[in-house]
Formats: C-alpha cells, sequence, structure tokens
C-alpha cells in the first residue's frame, strides 16, 4: 500500500505540535489557566494607564476616572475580571465632567475591550456596576491612540515578543490542519484505488 498519505498526515500533525509548543512556550510558567492571564502583563508596553485591582460586592458600584489628553483620537479601553466566573458580569456606564454620555456596556464575559472617538482632551468616568451575585476584582486598562503606540512600533517591546510568536503559531497550526486534511484525503483516495485493483484480479 502506497504511505504517501500517512507520511503527509505526519508532517501535518508535526506542524501542529511545533505550533502548540511556540503558543506554550509564550505563556508564563505561572498561569494555570485563562482566568490567570493578566492582560495588563501580558500586553505590557500597550497601556498608558493600568489601574490596581478593584473589588466590588455584588449590586454596588466603583468609579474610575481617566483624563485624555489626545485630540482626535481613538481611546481604547478594556476591563478584566480577575478569576471570572460564568455568573459574573458588570454594567459599565460612560460619560465625561459635563455630564455627556458616552455609552452603557453590559459585560459578561472575562474581558470587555472597546474603543471611543476622543475629539477633545476630556476626563471620562466610568460608572461600573456588579451586577452578579459574588464580589469582583477588576482592573480597568487605558490606551489613547493604540494604533501608533510605541509598543507596537518597537520589535523588541514585550508585545511584539508575543504577537509575533503567536502570529507563527496561528500560521503553523492552520498549515498543519490543512496538510493533515489532504494527507487523510490521499489515504482514502489510495485506500480505494488498492481495493478496486484487487477487485479487477
Amino acid at each position: 500500500m502506497n504511505k504517501r498519505g500517512l507520511i503527509i498526515i505526519v508532517v501535518g500533525l508535526v506542524l501542529v505540535g511545533i505550533s502548540l509548543s511556540i503558543a506554550m512556550s509564550i505563556v508564563p510558567s505561572n498561569i494555570s489557566g485563562p482566568n490567570d492571564l493578566s492582560m495588563a502583563t501580558l500586553f505590557e508596553g500597550m497601556f498608558d494607564e493600568v489601574t490596581n485591582e478593584i473589588q466590588i460586592m455584588p449590586g454596588e458600584l466603583a468609579y474610575v476616572s481617566y483624563g485624555a489628553s489626545s485630540y482626535d483620537t481613538p481611546l481604547l479601553w478594556g476591563i478584566q475580571i480577575i478569576d471570572f466566573k460564568s455568573a459574573d458580569g458588570l454594567l459599565i456606564k460612560i460619560s465625561n465632567i459635563f455630564g455627556d454620555d458616552f455609552g452603557e456596556f453590559v459585560m459578561s464575559e472575562p474581558i470587555l475591550f472597546e474603543a471611543l472617538e476622543i475629539v477633545q482632551s476630556d476626563t471620562l468616568n466610568f460608572e461600573i456596576q456588579n451586577i452578579g451575585s459574588r464580589p469582583v476584582n477588576i482592573v480597568v486598562m487605558f490606551s489613547e491612540d493604540p494604533e501608533n503606540t510605541d509598543a507596537l512600533s518597537d520589535p523588541d517591546s514585550p508585545i511584539m515578543n508575543i504577537v509575533l510568536p503567536f502570529a507563527i503559531s496561528g500560521v503553523l497550526l492552520l498549515l498543519g490542519i490543512i496538510i493533515s486534511i489532504i494527507g487523510t484525503i490521499v489515504v482514502l483516495v489510495d485506500l480505494k484505488n488498492n481495493f478496486n485493483n484487487k477487485r479487477n484480479f
């Protein structure tokens, strides 16, 4: 029987294994699960300001303010619930010092990122309510004009040291899966041809 299909499958699986090895080497050794991942630490240098952990009891509010100094640039803000559980939830209302409404957001996932267009320097107030049933600890992150941050232009920055290997890992994973599928198809075609040849004899 022709072994070309099995060889192709093995090559694909090797690429998948290399991809997973690269991805695992990026994640710090003290990370035991997705809830332990700190976005502020993982993407160090990406954010202009990161709050300390803030605990909010069920039904209570926490307030965070951020003074945006840029003009006509997006402000990327994010909230992470540390040690997230499925029943956790936050209600976030954003306004400025003049009482202008910048939106209301419901968060039911571990991490939420949104962008606001800032037309002038302004102080934004974030009213964060715990709508879940247990106390939660959160971290709030801010980045002005994230597309032009030094973290993306400096090849030696922590974020680039993470993004590039993850991109390579993703390409290898996709390539490995495609090659494995091709190998499986080749194996099935060879088996069919082999069966037909035996039947003709």
